[in-house]
């Protein structure tokens, strides 16, 4: 850490996806009075996909990011699907679902482990020098390694359908490119059992870490909101197919839909701060209709889970608030592990299931239907691809609303509600920014994703006093 009257300097990169910035004002006491999530690039993917052939857009759509490339690619190859005016056969859909397990499981897994897991494991106030990934390694060798592990299973899986752990070949419309080889099987079933076992680890360490730290948990960016997720006929949580639900802040339903309905049901918002537009539930309107996504919205969501182990935490899960959905923004990280128990046992189901080694892989085209939506749960909340086309099956228009955007007003109300309680301007301290920051990372934010980054993803954190000065800067390149 560098100091200075004006300035604090810290390395190294921060422990998020994309490029952000947090502005916090003061009042004349020193005291923070405001704060304001940013997320200043520019969102051109709906934009520039105009005029490309419908099927090309399951390989173009993936470069939006790195992180979650088969998110997109999935989503995509779903509403292609539809403007195919074809379904995929049901091995087709089970391989997809299998990727998409891979997918939760790495990016899950690489989350918890190794970008959230240092301020856990190393503590808050922790040396920024060691707070991160190779001081996990220094102080729990064994873990890490587990936790590496655990990530690339979930990136082999991919690679084994998809040719690569990035930008797979695989979904095209009616199906997929090639099935499941059985010697590939036998890998990916004689594999799960131990990165359960991993993932559980993670879990017990965060419960004790809770109750440990049980007045931080009770106070950390705690506030109701509607939740949204996809569940299964039944209620069960769902990752890749299903129908969408909300439920509002106690619980009780305010919608089931068909995905391919979103636009009834669902509105953005722009801020004159961020390029991250908020989603909102259209009946209550802006900001009444927020509500949150990804892991905490979809276990709020969700009546059960259909795996046993997951299903075991999930009744714990249910018992956090009486029955009534978690408020807590930290327990966004225990119902990350929760998902990922659910997927790594949803792979065991897969790979037990006669069709996961059938050769019936795509069904032919139809007719051009001229629009299509594909909506599948990202790591990071409800993803939706809703594409137009002329006749010819030419784009010509997109619309996308992606994971992290679902959670754009809940990340600001956290970042203010962090700072107000934490941030103190007259004797500030490296660890109180980085809780600010950790209300942004229990989100798990891909801001790539969401805005579609070119370059360098800094975060910048400025200190602004009530007369607009900037007093000082937390700057990570």
């Amino acid at each position: 850490m560098v100091a200075s009257a004006q300035k604090i300097t810290i390395s190294p990169v921060t422990r998020i996806e994309g490029h952000a910035k947090i502005t916090i004002y003061l009042d004349e006491q020193g005291q923070v009075a405001d704060s304001l999530f940013h997320v200043e690039q520019f969102r051109g993917f709906e934009k520039f996909s105009e005029g490309r052939m419908f099927y090309e857009m399951p390989q173009i759509t993936p470069r939006t990011c790195g992180i979650c490339p088969v998110s997109h690619h999935l989503a995509s190859a779903k509403a292609c699907d539809v403007i195919a005016g074809t379904t995929p056969t049901p091995t087709a859909h089970k391989l997809r679902d299998l990727m998409h397990m891979g997918q939760v499981i790495q990016s899950h897994g690489m989350h918890f482990f190794e970008l959230a897991g240092p301020d856990f494991l190393l503590g808050w106030d922790a040396d920024p020098k060691v707070r991160h990934v190779g001081g996990i390694v220094a102080a729990n060798p064994d873990l890490a390694v587990k936790a590496v592990q655990l990530r690339a299973y979930g990136q082999k899986i991919i690679k084994l359908l998809g040719e690569r752990r990035v930008h797979p070949i695989f979904g095209v419309p009616g199906g997929v490119t090639k099935p499941l080889l059985p010697e590939d099987r036998e890998w990916i079933l004689s594999e799960v059992d131990r990165h359960i076992a991993t993932t559980q680890v993670g879990i017990e360490f965060f419960k004790d870490w809770a109750m440990s730290h049980a007045e931080m948990v009770a106070e950390f960016a705690v506030f109701p909101t509607a939740y949204m997720g996809l569940v299964q006929k039944d209620g069960a949580l769902e990752l890749y197919d299903g129908i969408l639900r909300m439920v509002d802040r106690d619980g009780s339903p305010l919608e089931e839909f068909d995905p391919c309905h979103y636009l009834d049901y669902i509105g953005e918002h722009v801020n004159n701060y961020t390029y991250l537009k908020a989603p909102f539930y259209l009946k209550r309107g802006y900001p009444d209709g927020v509500y949150r996504v990804g892991p905490l919205g979809r276990l709020n969501t969700a009546s059960h889970i259909s795996t046993p182990i997951a299903q075991s935490e999930m009744k714990i899960w249910k018992s956090l608030n009486g029955g009534k959905p978690v408020e807590g923004t930290l327990y966004y990280h225990y119902a990350r592990l929760i998902e990922t128990v659910y997927a790594l046992e949803r792979v065991k189901e897969l790979m037990d299931d006669p069709d996961i080694l059938g050769r019936d892989v795509a069904n032919p085209q139809g007719h051009i239907t001229g629009e299509g939506v594909g909506v599948l749960e990202a790591p990071r909340g409800t993803l939706f691809h809703h594409y137009w086309t002329d006749d010819n099956g030419v784009i010509t228009k997109v619309n996308m609303i992606v994971a992290t955007a679902g959670n754009a007003w809940a990340m600001n109300h956290s970042v203010n509600m962090v700072a107000k309680r934490y941030v103190d301007g007259t004797r500030l301290q490296e660890g109180m920014l980085n809780r600010v920051e950790g209300a942004i990372r229990a989100h798990d934010p891909c801001l790539s994703c969401s805005t579609h980054a070119m370059g360098q993803m800094p975060l910048n954190i400025e200190l602004v006093g009530p007369d607009g000065e900037v007093l000082d800067t937390l700057r990570r390149d």
